[in-house]
């Protein structure tokens, strides 16, 4: 399924050019567009909630016990390969 979204012209003009240096359609670099910038975002907002621990102190100690209490499980009898 498709729809039809509205874009300034410099951003068809831009599309139209990365597609023709890529050889895929519009379509295709629009969507690799909207994903990279999806991942940003994402990556951005781990970001923003993992300072806002290390600025807690509260937070920033029960951040450490819990990595803490997963380090126990890397020694859960199995041996090394």
């Amino acid at each position: 399924m498709s729809t039809t979204i509205r874009v300034s012209t410099d951003t068809r003009n831009t599309l139209k050019s990365l597609s023709e240096a890529e050889g895929k359609s519009l379509q295709d670099v629009t969507e690799a567009a909207v994903e990279l910038y999806r991942r940003r975002t994402l990556l951005e907002e781990a970001n923003r909630a993992y300072a806002a621990v290390q600025e807690d102190s509260g937070a920033k100690q029960l951040w450490r016990e819990e990595l803490d209490a997963w380090d126990t499980t890397s020694a859960d009898g199995l041996e090394l390969e």
